[in-house]
């Protein structure tokens, strides 16, 4: 059992991580879900749609409507898979891959403004240290 201190903290961390998540989302302006698939997609390259919505955690049906979304918009494609007649591969276009750094871009300028007009220069030091330490955590 976690220490009242620890519990505390923990807590206090996840009330401030909730808020600056939502705050950070504020500044996005392709819907969240949709941007998580091109997310997956940058990182893992090329990938069924099953696959797909077993990263995400959400129904084959589910993703496979916002894969077409995501190809009306002209952000995915789709391409025969290599070795399985039966399989199509989901892809990045140049456009998805150009939408998503805008997305990207537009969270962390958010983010790098607040930091560098709100907090002071120890108090950017600490967070840049607290970083490390929440990716610790993140990753335990």
């Amino acid at each position: 059992m976690p220490t009242s201190e620890a519990a505390a903290i923990a807590a206090e961390l996840r009330t401030a991580m909730g808020k600056l998540t939502r705050r950070v989302k504020h500044e996005d302006r392709i819907p969240l879900g949709q941007v998580a698939v091109l997310g997956a997609l940058d990182r893992n390259g090329a990938m069924t749609t099953s696959d797909l919505a077993a990263d995400q955690r959400v129904r084959p049906q589910s993703m496979a409507r916002a894969v077409g979304l995501l190809m009306e918009q002209d952000l995915v494609t789709r391409r025969a898979h290599p070795t399985d007649g039966r399989k199509s591969l989901v892809e990045l276009s140049d456009a998805g891959r150009a939408a998503l750094e805008a997305e990207r871009g537009r969270r962390v300028g958010w983010l790098a403004r607040a930091i560098e007009s709100e907090l002071t220069d120890e108090e950017r030091e600490l967070l840049a240290r607290s970083a490390t330490l929440l990716d610790r955590l993140a990753t335990r």
